[in-house]
């Protein structure tokens, strides 16, 4: 039986580990409308909880605030990968020569429809100058300098929150071709990966299939990435960590952030659906939603939602051992603790559009044609979700100061990277609000950079 249901929940470092500070100490007794020493993150998915955890390491008292329970949104509905290699924006040189298939073909990896296209005109006339191969060589650069240091900063987490669990460390990432084109095709986009540091390994299709017996006869040629980590489940993944946060003693709050009190030092407190919380600073890190907030406080991001859909097979008598990345169908395999999950196709839809029933028809089909055999035990369970990402017209996040308020900092814009990339952006957000300069230069995600 197979069910559409959007957002779904699926069944189910910095050094030692420091002492919780006396505000949060003092925001257990008192509650944190009592606190205006208080930091209050928006967004309790990956990059907000691992935001959150940075500033306790600073020291601040901090609230962890969402509509939904942690990891519920975009962060529950990932492929699950830590993406390293994934220096690569989406907008390739000849990107334009693909738009006729995104509007036209139901096969297209990336999707958008005629009627969605006048309210993305302008983020597409911001997205074009970003694919030529002179901007495409800056923003992999810039990405990667980010990628660098993603474990270096989540592993200290993972072990705190006590998560090696949710973990494959031993996996890596298998790319799989099925035609001599379409390895040729993607030349250009593995040497930038190699140039900006991503070691890999090329194999023939036999030699792929010794580490993936169950991948299709059809695969000729595969490039492995042996040092890529996934997690077994993105979504309790984000939960152990927000639990990490209660421990060290902050809040975690189920809110709806409607708007805020802004005085002449700044924001002074959340306007929520459950009454005002006073604050000393805010983080939004509220994934697609960050737009409205962020226009809330005086500044217009160009954020488009950009939705992802994947299917699980739950019960599937297939094993994979690694991640899986269909180049030619642009479709990512990832084994989970209840099964494999596939999605990887793109559309470019508003937040609240109904799903589109074809792409999840379509991820199935290629499902089973990468890995025959996927649906053939009659305990299969097939479910679908679709969730939306925030995406900037130049494939990078958005990580500084609010332009218009001294207390306020801006943490979205991952792209398909915010699983990714939660953790060193947590550890840079910290960083400004503490008043020390950031480990990476953060010049090319300023927000006031559109």
């Amino acid at each position: 039986m197979t069910a559409v249901l959007p957002n779904q929940r699926a069944p189910s470092a910095d050094g030692a580990k420091p002492d919780p500070s006396m505000h949060a100490r003092e925001e257990r007794q008192s509650g944190v409308n009592s606190n205006r020493s208080l930091i209050a993150v928006v967004g309790a998915g990956m990059v907000g909880t691992c935001t959150a955890l940075y500033l306790q390491q600073k020291g601040f008292s901090v609230a962890l605030l969402d509509r939904k329970a942690p990891g519920e949104e975009a962060s529950f509905g990932n492929l699950a990968c830590f993406g390293i290699a994934s220096c690569v924006p989406p907008g390739m040189p000849g990107i334009l020569r693909k738009v006729p298939g995104m509007l036209l073909s139901r096969e297209a990896p990336l999707k958008l429809k005629l009627r969605h296209l006048p309210g993305l005109a302008t983020w597409f006339l911001r997205y074009v100058p970003n694919t030529t191969q002179r901007r495409v060589e800056v923003i992999a650069a810039e990405r990667q300098s980010l990628l660098d240091r993603v474990h270096e900063t989540l592993d200290p987490l993972v072990a705190e929150a006590g998560a090696h669990d949710l973990m494959n460390t031993r996996g890596g990432l298998l790319y799989t071709f099925e035609s001599r084109e379409a390895f040729d095709d993607a030349s250009y986009a593995f040497d930038l990966r190699r140039r900006n540091g991503v070691e890999f390994d090329v194999l023939e299709g036999n030699e792929a299939r010794q580490l993936e017996p169950a991948l299709s006869e059809r695969i000729i040629r595969a490039i492995r990435v042996p040092d890529l980590t996934h997690t077994y489940n993105p979504g309790q993944l984000v939960k152990r960590l927000a639990g990490l946060v209660q421990a060290r003693g902050g809040e975690v709050l189920r809110r709806d952030v409607r708007g805020f009190d802004i005085g002449p030092e700044g924001v002074r407190s959340l306007r929520t659906d459950q009454g005002e919380i006073p604050v000393g600073g805010v983080v939004i890190a509220a994934g697609i939603w960050s737009r409205r907030l962020a226009r809330m406080l005086g500044t217009n991001v160009p954020l488009a939602p950009e939705r992802g859909y994947h299917t699980m097979f739950e019960g599937t008598g297939v094993r994979v051992n690694s991640a899986i990345l269909s180049v030619d169908h642009y479709l990512s395999i990832t084994p989970m603790n209840y099964g494999l999950r596939v999605g990887g196709i793109a559309e470019f839809a508003p937040v609240n559009a109904p799903p589109d029933p074809h792409i999840s028809a379509t991820i199935r089909r290629l499902g089973e044609h990468l890995i025959p055999g996927l649906v053939d035990d009659p305990g299969t369970r097939i479910t679908e979700w679709v969730g939306s990402r925030p995406s900037h017209p130049d494939s990078k996040p958005s990580i500084g100061r609010a332009p218009k308020h001294g207390n306020a900092w801006f943490a979205f814009g991952h792209d398909h990277l915010g699983l990714t990339m939660g953790s060193i952006t947590g550890k840079l957000i910290s960083e400004l609000v503490a008043g020390k300069p950031p480990s990476v230069d953060l010049a090319p995600f300023r927000p006031d950079r559109f």
